[in-house]
């Protein structure tokens, strides 16, 4: 069975629609678009006026998985590598001026232009990643 295969359609709906609804309300409620990375900075540099809220949305995205347990997590990769991978993403949200919540859940639908081509080179970049570890790996 595949990975995919293994995780219910349900599941991905009901996540999906949770990430809309918490961007929908943050935006209706504060003003403020549901951008995990840039949320993550002004909370750690005490930047941007009001810090609670800030604090209460990280803590809503870790808490579930602290309470309920992540599942099961099969790493196929070592921790370095993991590390690695996590400093390369930090460094593309920088690059990118925002991360895949930011680009692709609120400025898409904000009809932004910057995080169409943003969102176009997470997905195009993720696609040629697969592909070449495709081909470099030993069937």
């Amino acid at each position: 069975m595949s990975p995919l295969e293994a995780i219910p359609i349900w599941r991905s709906i009901a996540g999906g629609a949770l990430i809309g609804a918490g961007a929908a309300l943050l935006m209706l409620l504060n003003g403020e678009v549901a951008g995990i990375s840039g949320i993550l900075e002004r909370a750690l540099h005490g930047e941007g006026g009001e810090q609670r809220w800030r604090y209460a949305f990280l803590a809503g995205l870790v808490l579930p998985a602290i309470l309920a347990g992540p599942g099961s997590v099969d790493w196929t990769a070592s921790l370095p590598t993991v590390a690695v991978a996590g400093l390369l993403v930090g460094v593309g949200t920088r690059l990118g001026s925002g991360c895949t919540s930011g680009h692709g859940v609120c400025g898409l639908s904000a009809l932004s232009p910057r995080s169409l081509v943003a969102t176009a080179t997470f997905i195009l970049t993720a696609v040629a990643t697969v592909l070449a570890l495709r081909a470099w790996s030993p069937p």
